[in-house]
């Protein structure tokens, strides 16, 4: 695992993520908005494993990269587990 970086929720996603990957991020972040869930404070990290970026939100929701596919990935946090 190699690590990336953290950015605040609604702050620029960074350049050298997938655009899948973006697009994904950004309406993760709507649907937030959109339930008025109060995301001040919370930040996205960004962790390569095998070449490919994990991006997962302080809570917990994770959006990962399947480059064979070029699709995003995104699972919700279930606090059901």
């Amino acid at each position: 695992m190699q690590l990336g970086t953290r950015w605040a929720v609604g702050d620029e996603t960074p350049s050298r993520l997938p655009q899948v990957v973006s697009d994904a991020i950004e309406e993760v972040e709507a649907a937030l908005a959109e339930g008025d869930t109060d995301t001040s404070g919370w930040n996205w990290t960004l962790t390569w494993l095998e070449g490919k970026p994990v991006c997962e939100l302080d809570d917990g929701t994770l959006v990962e990269y399947d480059p064979d596919t070029d699709e995003a990935i995104v699972t919700p946090y279930d606090d059901e587990d």
